[in-house]
């Protein structure tokens, strides 16, 4: 291949770690929620844009060997790379300290925003909201359109979300789903501060 090895590798395995830990921080600090809702609260952390913020405030993007054209292009403040990133970081911090320095850093970046994301848990559904709120100030439903980039294995969705007649929110994400709900998250405050300033 030459050039620098590549990251996927521990991508793969940072996600593994972020996902086994984030499940164990959410069972064992919400034994008020079902499992439906467990796996609510990880969905809402566990994602490309959470990972993406994550990634931002603690300055990975700097840290990041690119190429010319993939920095140039600002790939340093793409969330589909910061998000990959964190991950690898997180692989190597487990294969370097072990599964307790791993957990004591996943749970040091994302417990705040677990908290928040379990008081807001009726709110996830993004794509639900969005529809209700579509429904009561347009009578309509949202159009999303969907594109996608990369080989079979590793595709990058993108998903921009049309409300009467408009683009009202776009999103990215390694699935459709997220993608979705990216865009519909960002439609839905959108909407919401322009009801609630009208």
């Amino acid at each position: 291949m030459g050039g620098e090895p590549s990251n996927e590798r521990l991508e793969f395995l940072g996600d593994a770690v972020l996902g086994w830990v984030i499940a164990d921080l959410a069972y064992a600090r919400h034994d008020e929620l079902a499992e439906g809702k467990l796996t609510d609260l990880r969905k809402s952390v566990v994602n490309a844009s959470t990972l993406a913020e994550v990634a931002q405030e603690i300055g990975i993007g700097e840290c990041l060997l690119l190429g010319k054209g993939e920095d140039a292009a600002g790939g340093r403040t793409k969330p589909s790379i910061l998000s990959d990133a964190l991950e690898a970081v997180l692989g190597a911090v487990y294969i370097d300290g072990g599964a307790a320095a791993a957990f004591e850093l996943i749970e040091r970046l994302f417990a705040g925003r677990m908290s928040g994301a379990a008081q807001r848990l009726d709110r996830l559904d993004y794509k639900t909201v969005l529809q209700e709120l579509t429904a009561r100030l347009h009578d309509t439903a949202p159009v999303y359109v969907i594109s996608d980039t990369g080989p079979d294995h590793q595709k990058q969705f993108f998903a921009t979300v049309i409300v009467a007649g408009a683009p009202m929110g776009k999103g990215e994400g390694r699935s459709k789903k997220i993608a979705e709900q990216a865009a519909a998250e960002q439609a839905w405050m959108a909407l919401s501060n322009a009801a609630a300033a009208g």
